[in-house]
């Protein structure tokens, strides 16, 4: 049995794919594997474990153990592929969990180790559920479909894995168009495919309050689209505890004082410019304008209400304020900030902002949570915050060292990497422009992308916690998410999940090689029902060195 690495030519990495491990997505931190392909005992192959009081290992070996029944998944790479020799049997799969213990944060372990041998049982150590939910996953990955068996390759294998970040995350909007609980439950199983751990839930925005409100239900009733364009307290509890059962956090965004036209349509009194029309431009990123007032202590009241109700509801110790996209003109045009200011000499527009920001990221504080808010208050505010406050760095790659160096913790997300709604052109309904993000992000965007950029302090980079990668909605719905998300989303994972180094050659991952694992990966998610959009035509997938960006002889 030898290590294996990604070879040195593209024809080798499309022979190589027959080499199980290397057809698992992400790709593993260390794996081994030997020469022989062993034979699932369909007839009775059992899932086993030592833990039986964890429902996350109770409902993941279910889950699995139904997939290796009935999924029969042949390669793209194997079309003309004849009958494989096999040499041994596979009769169970154990799985060793050092603790039952299920709490899913950013210390979580999701490292574990698999042992595929040639004869007998496959193991799985981990030291946690969520790890043996990864490992599960990864051995789900290994089997492929031959003449009608379900075959290991390349046994005996032995994999050891684990993350190189804690937070791998994809932040969706059901807030500009609305999602069907169903949709993002299948996403979240999309996820768990990729070993995502966190969806970032936008739950409000300017355009509609699609949540349930016990305390303020109004907002509900005034701010969803319609009566079936709601989501109950039930509903985001399913989608929770759906979610825990594939080790992925659900973490909300409320996001204020900024995009909050909706909450206009119940309490106008809070409210700063509501609705500008039709020079929107000056008052807002995009119409409808409106945030809110941040001199009116009812506007902090309504903050609070909602903090304090939505943290009860939404379990994650991340909560997530927004604060970004914010326009000071909004506030310095409102009459009543105006007197404010002029009642109150040293306050100004943009000490009320730091104010509000402080006051809210206390208040999270206080809730026994984590408080995350996007970049331009640390950056363009100068804000002085608790040094467990995360920022979400998104207005270009260098503000991730920016962040770090002010000895904060951060989440990259630079919407010209990791923004996938970009490339339809614009949403306005009377220009015939680009988006303000265009153009499209292609999966190679996403793959060459390092959040460690520019950072070489060891301790800093500690503090660069993972990603995220954002589908914002305002021209995508449950219709088009599958494919709008993945593979692109994968190419993402793998970076979040095994870095871009090639640990062997010490040398960033070539793209090149990395298409034809991507493309099968996309193969496998379509046959589990995840509409993953092609990367290349199929000839190109079978004949790759013909389809290389043309090179000048």
């Amino acid at each position: 049995m030898q290590p294996r690495h990604l070879p040195g030519t593209l024809i080798a990495v499309i022979v190589s794919i027959a080499s199980a491990a290397q057809a698992i997505w992400p790709i593993p931190t260390s794996y081994q594997d030997g020469k022989i392909g062993v034979e699932i005992k369909r007839s009775d192959f059992m899932i086993k474990t030592n833990v039986t009081s964890s429902s996350v290992i109770n409902a993941a070996i279910e889950r699995y153990q139904y997939l290796i029944e009935h999924e029969y998944f042949e390669s793209p790479y194997d079309f003309n592929e004849s009958t494989l020799k096999t040499s041994g049997m596979l009769y169970a799969l154990e799985v060793n969990v050092q603790s039952a213990q299920d709490v899913l944060d950013l210390e979580t372990d999701e490292s574990y180790t698999l042992d595929v041998p040639i004869e007998g049982r496959a193991v799985i150590n981990a030291k946690t559920p969520f790890g043996a939910v990864r490992g599960l996953e990864s051995f789900s990955q290994l089997i492929v479909s031959n003449t009608g068996r379900k075959i290991v390759k390349n046994a005996p294998i032995k994999i050891v894995d684990a993350p190189k970040f804690p937070h791998r995350g994809v932040l969706l909007d059901t807030s500009r168009n609305f999602y069907h609980i169903d949709s993002i439950l299948r996403t979240l199983d999309a996820m768990a495919y990729n070993k995502l751990n966190t969806l970032h839930w936008y739950a409000v925005s300017a355009f509609s309050w699609p949540i349930e409100s016990k305390v303020h239900p109004e907002m509900n009733e005034k701010g969803a689209y319609s009566l079936d364009m709601r989501y109950s307290y039930e509903d985001v509890k399913k989608v929770i505890n759906y979610a825990k059962n594939r080790a992925i956090r659900v973490m909300p965004e409320f996001d204020m004082p900024g995009n909050t036209f909706v909450v206009g349509e119940a309490h106008p009194e809070i409210m700063s410019c509501l609705n500008k029309q039709p020079n929107w431009d000056k008052f807002t990123a995009e119409p409808p304008s409106g945030q809110l007032n941040i001199a009116d202590p009812r506007a902090v009241t309504f903050a609070f209400d909602v903090l304090s109700e939505y943290s009860r509801l939404f379990v994650d110790l991340g909560f997530h304020m927004g604060g970004g996209s914010l326009n000071l003109e909004c506030w310095r045009s409102d009459p009543t900030i105006e007197l404010y200011v002029r009642d109150h000499p040293g306050e100004s527009v943009e000490s009320l902002m730091v104010g509000w920001y402080s006051q809210m990221i206390g208040k999270i504080s206080d809730l026994g949570k984590i408080p995350l808010l996007r970049e331009e208050a640390v950056l363009n505010f100068n804000l002085t915050a608790k040094n467990t406050t995360i920022f979400q760095a998104w207005v270009n790659e260098d503000s991730v060292a920016k962040i770090v160096d002010k000895g904060y913790r951060v989440i990259a997300s630079p919407w010209n990497r990791y923004y996938l709604d970009c490339g339809h052109g614009s949403w306005l309904l009377n220009f015939e422009g680009n988006s303000w993000c265009d153009p499209f992000k292609g999966w190679q965007q996403m793959y060459s992308y390092n959040p460690l950029t520019n950072i070489t302090d060891p301790e800093k980079q500690k503090l660069v916690l993972g990603g995220e990668v954002a589908l914002w909605s305002a021209q995508s719905d449950e219709t088009t998410v599958d494919r709008y998300l993945w593979p692109r989303a994968s190419a993402f994972a793998e970076i979040m999940w095994s870095g871009n180094i090639d640990p062997v050659t010490n040398a960033t991952r070539d793209v090149a090689k990395v298409a034809p694992r991507l493309t099968e990966h996309r193969f496998r998610m379509v046959a589990r029902g995840i509409m993953a959009e092609p990367i290349a035509p199929l000839w190109c997938v079978r004949h790759p060195e013909a389809c290389m960006h043309a090179v000048a002889v």
